[in-house]
Protein backbone atom coordinates (compact mmCIF):
# COMPACT_ATOMS: atom_id res chain seq x y z
CA UNK A 1 0.00 0.00 0.00
CA UNK A 2 2.83 2.50 0.31
CA UNK A 3 2.92 5.52 2.87
CA UNK A 4 0.14 8.33 2.72
CA UNK A 5 0.44 11.72 3.10
CA UNK A 6 -2.71 12.47 5.47
CA UNK A 7 -3.95 15.14 7.27
CA UNK A 8 -6.09 14.47 10.25
CA UNK A 9 -8.47 17.93 11.65
CA UNK A 10 -9.92 17.91 15.06
CA UNK A 11 -6.66 15.68 15.81
CA UNK A 12 -6.15 16.97 19.51
CA UNK A 13 -8.75 14.82 21.41
CA UNK A 14 -11.23 11.87 20.67
CA UNK A 15 -11.41 10.44 17.53
CA UNK A 16 -9.56 12.37 15.25
CA UNK A 17 -6.24 11.85 17.92
CA UNK A 18 -6.87 8.55 17.68
CA UNK A 19 -7.54 8.05 13.85
CA UNK A 20 -3.92 9.99 13.66
CA UNK A 21 -2.21 7.41 16.32
CA UNK A 22 -3.60 4.38 13.82
CA UNK A 23 -2.75 5.49 10.94
CA UNK A 24 0.68 6.43 11.78
CA UNK A 25 0.86 2.56 13.47
CA UNK A 26 -0.24 1.66 9.97
CA UNK A 27 2.82 3.50 8.60
CA UNK A 28 1.64 6.55 6.78
CA UNK A 29 3.04 10.00 7.72
CA UNK A 30 0.27 12.10 9.25
CA UNK A 31 -0.57 15.89 9.79
CA UNK A 32 -2.24 16.72 12.61
CA UNK A 33 -4.46 19.93 12.63
CA UNK A 34 -6.35 21.59 15.19
CA UNK A 35 -6.19 24.97 17.59
CA UNK A 36 -4.67 23.07 20.82
CA UNK A 37 -1.76 23.18 20.05
CA UNK A 38 0.00 21.96 23.60
CA UNK A 39 -2.61 18.55 22.68
CA UNK A 40 -1.51 18.06 19.89
CA UNK A 41 1.56 18.28 20.43
CA UNK A 42 0.94 15.37 23.09
CA UNK A 43 -0.45 13.03 20.57
CA UNK A 44 2.28 13.66 18.60
CA UNK A 45 5.01 13.02 20.99
CA UNK A 46 3.01 9.64 21.58
CA UNK A 47 3.59 8.45 17.63
CA UNK A 48 6.66 9.29 17.60
CA UNK A 49 7.55 7.80 20.75
CA UNK A 50 6.56 4.40 19.28
CA UNK A 51 8.06 5.03 15.83
CA UNK A 52 5.53 7.02 13.74
CA UNK A 53 5.63 9.68 11.67
CA UNK A 54 3.45 12.86 12.45
CA UNK A 55 3.96 16.75 12.88
CA UNK A 56 1.42 19.49 14.49
CA UNK A 57 -0.15 21.99 12.67
CA UNK A 58 -2.60 25.03 13.82
CA UNK A 59 -5.86 25.06 12.29
CA UNK A 60 -9.04 26.07 12.99
CA UNK A 61 -11.41 24.74 9.87
CA UNK A 62 -13.99 27.53 10.48
CA UNK A 63 -10.99 30.04 8.47
CA UNK A 64 -11.10 29.34 4.98
CA UNK A 65 -8.10 30.74 4.13
CA UNK A 66 -5.80 29.47 6.71
CA UNK A 67 -7.26 25.81 5.75
CA UNK A 68 -6.41 26.03 2.49
CA UNK A 69 -2.98 27.59 3.73
CA UNK A 70 -2.09 24.44 5.53
CA UNK A 71 -3.29 22.07 2.86
CA UNK A 72 -0.82 23.99 0.42
CA UNK A 73 1.77 23.42 3.44
CA UNK A 74 1.30 19.89 3.21
CA UNK A 75 1.91 19.37 -0.75
CA UNK A 76 5.16 21.83 -0.57
CA UNK A 77 6.32 20.14 1.96
CA UNK A 78 5.61 16.36 0.97
CA UNK A 79 4.94 16.84 -2.43
CA UNK A 80 1.52 15.43 -2.22
CA UNK A 81 -1.85 15.02 -0.10
CA UNK A 82 -3.19 11.22 -0.15
CA UNK A 83 -5.84 11.69 2.22
CA UNK A 84 -7.91 14.09 4.08
CA UNK A 85 -9.87 12.97 7.37
CA UNK A 86 -12.27 15.91 8.00
CA UNK A 87 -12.65 15.02 11.53
CA UNK A 88 -13.28 18.50 13.27
CA UNK A 89 -16.56 19.00 15.07
CA UNK A 90 -18.82 20.16 18.05
CA UNK A 91 -22.19 19.17 19.61
CA UNK A 92 -23.21 21.77 21.79
CA UNK A 93 -27.11 20.05 22.01
CA UNK A 94 -29.98 21.65 23.14
CA UNK A 95 -33.97 21.84 22.46
CA UNK A 96 -34.73 23.94 19.82
CA UNK A 97 -37.58 25.71 22.05
CA UNK A 98 -34.00 26.68 24.34
CA UNK A 99 -33.59 29.47 21.25
CA UNK A 100 -29.20 28.86 21.73
CA UNK A 101 -28.74 30.49 18.19
CA UNK A 102 -24.94 31.29 19.00
CA UNK A 103 -24.52 27.40 19.21
CA UNK A 104 -26.52 26.53 16.36
CA UNK A 105 -24.47 29.33 14.67
CA UNK A 106 -20.95 27.78 15.87
CA UNK A 107 -22.31 24.43 15.12
CA UNK A 108 -22.85 24.98 11.33
CA UNK A 109 -19.51 26.91 11.19
CA UNK A 110 -17.53 23.62 12.06
CA UNK A 111 -19.49 21.02 11.05
CA UNK A 112 -20.52 22.12 8.20
CA UNK A 113 -18.36 24.80 6.71
CA UNK A 114 -15.22 23.45 8.37
CA UNK A 115 -15.95 20.51 6.22
CA UNK A 116 -16.45 22.59 3.11
CA UNK A 117 -13.44 24.34 3.90
CA UNK A 118 -11.29 21.14 3.77
CA UNK A 119 -13.04 19.93 0.67
CA UNK A 120 -12.40 23.78 -1.16
CA UNK A 121 -8.58 23.23 0.03
CA UNK A 122 -7.67 19.69 -0.42
CA UNK A 123 -9.96 18.87 -3.72
CA UNK A 124 -7.81 20.96 -6.15
CA UNK A 125 -4.53 18.93 -4.97
CA UNK A 126 -6.66 15.73 -5.78
CA UNK A 127 -8.36 16.64 -9.09
CA UNK A 128 -4.22 18.04 -9.99
CA UNK A 129 -3.27 14.34 -9.69
CA UNK A 130 -6.33 12.44 -10.21
CA UNK A 131 -6.00 10.66 -7.33
CA UNK A 132 -7.09 11.14 -3.23
CA UNK A 133 -9.49 10.32 -0.66
CA UNK A 134 -11.19 12.71 1.48
CA UNK A 135 -12.97 11.04 5.09
CA UNK A 136 -15.76 12.77 6.22
CA UNK A 137 -16.34 12.04 10.00
CA UNK A 138 -20.03 12.71 10.06
CA UNK A 139 -22.42 10.92 12.89
CA UNK A 140 -25.00 8.41 13.49
CA UNK A 141 -27.09 12.04 13.77
CA UNK A 142 -26.85 11.94 10.01
CA UNK A 143 -29.68 8.98 9.76
CA UNK A 144 -31.72 9.75 13.20
CA UNK A 145 -32.77 13.10 15.30
CA UNK A 146 -33.35 11.88 18.93
CA UNK A 147 -34.63 15.05 21.30
CA UNK A 148 -31.91 17.93 21.93
CA UNK A 149 -30.32 17.34 18.50
CA UNK A 150 -32.44 18.83 15.78
CA UNK A 151 -29.52 21.01 14.95
CA UNK A 152 -26.51 18.67 15.47
CA UNK A 153 -28.41 16.24 13.27
CA UNK A 154 -29.21 18.62 11.00
CA UNK A 155 -25.42 19.45 10.21
CA UNK A 156 -24.17 15.94 10.44
CA UNK A 157 -26.86 15.33 7.44
CA UNK A 158 -25.26 18.40 5.73
CA UNK A 159 -22.21 16.41 5.93
CA UNK A 160 -23.18 13.18 4.84
CA UNK A 161 -24.74 14.81 2.17
CA UNK A 162 -21.99 17.00 0.71
CA UNK A 163 -19.70 14.23 1.31
CA UNK A 164 -21.79 12.19 -1.03
CA UNK A 165 -22.72 14.94 -3.51
CA UNK A 166 -18.39 15.07 -3.60
CA UNK A 167 -18.81 10.91 -4.15
CA UNK A 168 -21.01 11.26 -6.92
CA UNK A 169 -19.19 14.25 -8.70
CA UNK A 170 -15.65 13.15 -8.45
CA UNK A 171 -13.82 10.53 -11.21
CA UNK A 172 -12.29 7.15 -10.30
CA UNK A 173 -9.46 8.29 -8.85
CA UNK A 174 -11.06 10.25 -5.82
CA UNK A 175 -12.23 7.92 -3.16
CA UNK A 176 -14.72 9.44 -0.70
CA UNK A 177 -15.85 8.11 2.42
CA UNK A 178 -18.52 9.19 5.17
CA UNK A 179 -17.84 7.27 8.94
CA UNK A 180 -21.20 7.67 11.18
CA UNK A 181 -19.80 6.98 14.00
CA UNK A 182 -22.52 6.14 17.21
CA UNK A 183 -21.86 6.70 21.24
CA UNK A 184 -18.06 7.33 20.77
CA UNK A 185 -15.54 8.06 23.88
CA UNK A 186 -14.78 11.92 23.41
CA UNK A 187 -14.87 15.50 24.69
CA UNK A 188 -17.78 16.53 22.70
CA UNK A 189 -20.14 15.46 25.08
CA UNK A 190 -18.28 17.62 27.84
CA UNK A 191 -18.87 20.87 25.65
CA UNK A 192 -22.83 20.82 26.16
CA UNK A 193 -24.24 24.13 28.10
CA UNK A 194 -28.01 22.82 28.09
CA UNK A 195 -28.80 21.30 31.52
CA UNK A 196 -31.30 19.42 29.49
CA UNK A 197 -29.24 17.77 27.23
CA UNK A 198 -26.59 17.62 29.70
CA UNK A 199 -28.37 15.63 31.94
CA UNK A 200 -29.77 13.05 29.16
CA UNK A 201 -26.26 12.80 27.61
CA UNK A 202 -25.18 10.68 30.81
CA UNK A 203 -27.41 8.11 30.57
CA UNK A 204 -27.25 7.90 26.42
CA UNK A 205 -23.22 7.87 26.52
CA UNK A 206 -23.20 4.72 28.93
CA UNK A 207 -22.68 2.17 26.39
CA UNK A 208 -20.34 4.29 24.63
CA UNK A 209 -17.24 2.57 22.11
CA UNK A 210 -13.94 3.69 22.53
CA UNK A 211 -12.61 6.24 19.79
CA UNK A 212 -10.03 3.53 18.87
CA UNK A 213 -12.87 1.94 17.24
CA UNK A 214 -13.88 4.32 14.70
CA UNK A 215 -10.05 5.05 14.12
CA UNK A 216 -9.91 1.20 12.68
CA UNK A 217 -13.05 1.94 10.42
CA UNK A 218 -11.16 4.90 8.70
CA UNK A 219 -7.67 2.81 8.56
CA UNK A 220 -9.97 -0.12 6.90
CA UNK A 221 -11.47 2.71 4.02
CA UNK A 222 -7.99 4.10 3.67
CA UNK A 223 -6.50 1.06 3.91
CA UNK A 224 -8.09 -0.46 0.49
CA UNK A 225 -6.84 -0.48 -2.88
CA UNK A 226 -7.05 1.99 -5.33
CA UNK A 227 -9.77 0.88 -6.79
CA UNK A 228 -12.17 -0.02 -3.94
CA UNK A 229 -14.02 3.00 -2.70
CA UNK A 230 -15.93 2.45 0.81
CA UNK A 231 -18.60 4.87 0.87
CA UNK A 232 -19.78 4.84 4.14
CA UNK A 233 -19.42 3.10 7.25
CA UNK A 234 -21.93 3.13 10.66
CA UNK A 235 -20.41 2.15 13.80
CA UNK A 236 -22.28 2.32 17.15
CA UNK A 237 -22.30 0.45 19.96
CA UNK A 238 -23.70 -2.93 20.41
CA UNK A 239 -25.93 -1.79 22.62
CA UNK A 240 -27.26 1.20 20.73
CA UNK A 241 -30.60 1.27 19.25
Amino acid sequence: MGQKIVLVTGASSGIGAATAERLAADGHHVVLGARRRERLDEVVGRIVAVGGSGQAVDLDVTDADAHRAVVDAVVAEHGRLDVLVANAGVMPLSRLDAGRVDEWRHMVDVNVLGLLHGIAAALPHFTERGVGHLVTVASIGAHEVPPTSAVYSGTKFAAWAITEGLRVESPAGIRVTTVCPGVTTSELADHITDPHARDAMVAYRASAIPASSIAASIAFAVGQPPEVDVNEIIVRPAAQR
